[in-house]
Formats: C-alpha cells, structure tokens, sequence
C-alpha cells in the first residue's frame, strides 16, 4: 500500500490521510509552495492577456474574424513550445529553465506594450505567440512539484499549484482594467504591470530548489511516442487534458467579444465573469484529492463532463450576465477535475526514465487542440453566433466519454487475461 491516488492507489488508511494532511505545512513541501506562490504571481499574465489581448486585439484587427487570433497564437505558440520548453528543462535542471523562459515573459510584455503604442497588430499577434513559451513553462511547474514529493502526495502536489492560480485569476483581470487607462495608449499600462509581477514571481524562486535528478536506468529502452499513445490509460490521460482545454478554450476566448460587443454587457460585468471562470478552474483544486479518494480519477473525470454539461445547457439558453457567470463557472470547474484527473493519471503509465517526452507528448497534444480551438472561436462567433457555438461543445464532451468507457474496457480486458 504505497499511496492515496484514486483508483490507481486505491487503498489509503486513516493514518495516511492524517499524514497527507500535514505533510504539506512540512519542509517536505516547501518547494511545491514556493512553485505554487511562484506560479500564482507570474501566471497573472495570462488571464490579464485574454481579458486585454482579446478586446486589444478587437481593437488593433483588420478583420473582425481575426479578434480572437492573439489568444489563438499564445496558444499555438504554448505547443510549439513544449518540446523546447520541457528539453531545456531536462538539460539545464527545473530552476534554471524556469527563469531562462520568466526573463522570455518579461521581454513579451514589455514588446506587447510597444506593439499597442504603434498599434500594430502583426506585431501584437508575436508577442502574443512567443508568450506561448512562458505559459508552457508555468505548466511544467506542476511535474516539477509532483517530482518534489513521494508518489502518495503527488495529486496533493499537483492540486496545490493549480489551486494557487485562484490568486492569478483575480490579479491578472484586475491588472487589466487598472492598466488600461495609465498611459495614453489603452492596455499598454496593464502589460507593463504583468511585466513587474514576473520579476516579483523571479525574486520568489530564489528560495525553490530543484529535486534531485533521478538518475536514469541503464538498461531501459526509451519508449516509442507511438507506444506511448498505444497505452490506452495514457491515451485516456491525454484525451482527458485535450478536450478539458478544447471546450474551455472555445467558450473563454468568445466570451469577452461575445459579452461586451455582441451583447452589450458592461466591461465590469465581463471582468467579473472572467475572474470567476479563471477562480472556479483553480478553486476546485482544493478539494480534488478528497474527490479522487472517494470517485476515483475516472469519476472524476467524469464529474467533470457533468459539469460541462450544465455549463453549455446554461449557456445556450441564458444569455444574461448571470447566466454568462453560472455558464463559465461550470465550465472552469469542468476543466478542473478533468485536466488534474489526466495529469494525475500520467506517471502511473510510462517509465520513469521517460518522464520528460510523456510530459512533452501530453502537454503538446493538449495545447495543439486547445490552439485549433481558440483560433476557431472567433470564426464560429461571426459565422453562426453565440448560442450555436456553445451547442457544437455537446461533440468533444460526447467523445470524451467515449474514451472513458473505451479505456475501462481496454483496461478490464487486460486484467481479466492477465
């Protein structure tokens, strides 16, 4: 009995709760919260760009079918990214590949405010995919905590930086808003504060010391991408991260265009709406570990596409402010238990010596559809309109659960032969 996640570690004592509760005010877990903290500070950028981004970027656009490609290419740039991201990683340790790509934010930041001042959007639409990069590498800081702790606290890990990302989602919102009226030119002033937040985020990570580098086996052969995905929990893993960002993706980056422009909502009301989205896909992580000892990661999961369900159901036929507001909600908490639930299932499918391309395989998977998706948004919001897009988000949620009953059955079938 070696641990307390779900139903891949199924049995837990009383005794290892206890301990799992109080481990995490241990030294034991002093860098995963310094990562988390870290990560909170830094991450604010990321939720200030697709407030700022998506209504500069209506702004500065020749075309209104291009308004939503600055979010659209953060995220290409997040998956053509992963690989160089996680290689350095490998090479030059956690800590060091963490502040080469902080120093590649900064720069973004500071190029994204000088984009706005000569309003130009090409130039707007670079910065936009090179901070692609700089989101990749906050994602690795969640392997990097689980690595910092015994495999029974690694879904603790994991929960902990994501829930830090509730601070995220109420500083870089209100950034935005703060930042957009401090210079002549509008969001210039809220790119430059996420500029001094990632110097904030480099000062904190002087005290994270990187985990111990497992020392590779001599005589294991390095797995195949192919049989990587051959692995139908790996697959189920993956699948899971991939469409828990394809209809979050779609829906958050129409939102803000869809609230403000199409509908007339107020641009409080549409912060307000995205802060609670990003809130409710961080605050979640809290309680996850606790949901994964009773439900399992599959009824998680699956907890999770119950969520989706509600949020599109609410979505299609409520377009009100408050029914913006349930609608992201739920679909931030959706996104929760399904990206944590495929990121706690990935360890348990590859050897350890194959950490870093299952790691760069999952996270570029995930953020190629997530791209697809958010590039498309835009494109589906002028060609059928709000109400249809939300509707067409029934297809991945349907495929999901496909998959989950595919690798239960996969999975089954093994056991029962072996």
């Amino acid at each position: 009995n070696i641990g307390c996640i779900g139903d891949i570690y199924p049995a837990c004592s009383s005794s290892q709760r206890d301990a799992s509760m109080n481990i995490i005010f241990s030294k034991t877990f002093k860098n995963v919260w310094i990562l988390s903290l870290s990560n909170a500070i830094a991450g604010s950028t990321l939720p200030l760009m697709h407030l700022a981004g998506a209504l500069a970027g209506s702004s500065l656009s020749p075309s209104p079918d291009w308004a939503t490609a600055p979010i659209a290419l953060m995220i290409l740039g997040t998956a053509c990214s992963v690989l160089i991201v996680t290689k350095s990683m490998q090479k030059l340790g956690r800590k060091v590949g963490i502040y080469v790509f902080l120093g590649v934010g900064l720069f973004v930041c500071l190029l994204a405010a000088f984009a706005l001042q000569i309003r130009s959007f090409t130039l707007f639409c670079v910065a936009s995919f090179i901070l692609g990069s700089f989101n990749a590498t906050l994602l690795q800081a969640r392997f990097a905590a689980m690595e910092s702790v015994d495999i029974e606290y690694k879904t603790t890990a994991a929960s902990m930086v994501m829930g830090a990302g509730i601070i995220a989602a109420f500083i870089g919102p209100e950034l935005a808003i703060i930042g957009k009226d401090l210079s002549a030119t509008a969001f210039q002033g809220s790119f430059l504060m996420a500029g001094l937040c990632i110097v904030i985020s480099s000062c904190m990570l002087v005290f994270y010391n990187s985990a111990t580098p497992i020392e590779e086996s001599k005589n294991h052969k390095k797995v195949s991408t192919g049989k990587l995905f051959s692995n139908p929990t790996f697959f189920l893993a993956v699948a899971s991260g991939a469409i828990a960002y394809v209809v979050m993706s779609f829906l958050m980056t129409g939102t803000p265009i869809s609230m403000h422009e199409v509908y007339g909502h107020s641009l409080i009301d549409t912060k307000w709406v995205i802060q609670s989205h990003i809130a409710a896909m961080f605050l979640p992580s809290f309680i996850t570990p606790i949901i994964v000892r009773h439900l399992g990661i599959r009824g998680m999961m699956l907890l999770g596409l119950i969520c989706y369900c509600i949020g599109i159901g609410v979505g299609f036929v409520n377009t009100s402010p408050q029914g913006f507001w349930i609608q992201l909600v739920m679909l931030g908490i959706g996104w929760n238990f399904l990206f944590i639930g495929g990121t706690t299932l990935i360890p348990s499918t590859h050897h350890q010596d194959d950490r870093f391309r299952a790691q760069s395989m999952n996270d570029f998977t995930v953020f190629s559809f997530q791209a697809a998706a958010a590039l498309s948004a835009g494109w589906a919001l002028n060609l059928i309109g709000w109400q249809p897009m939300v509707l067409m988000c029934l297809i991945p949620v349907i495929a999901m659960l496909v998959v989950l009953l595919w690798e239960r059955f996969k999975v089954t079938r093994r056991n029962s032969l072996d």
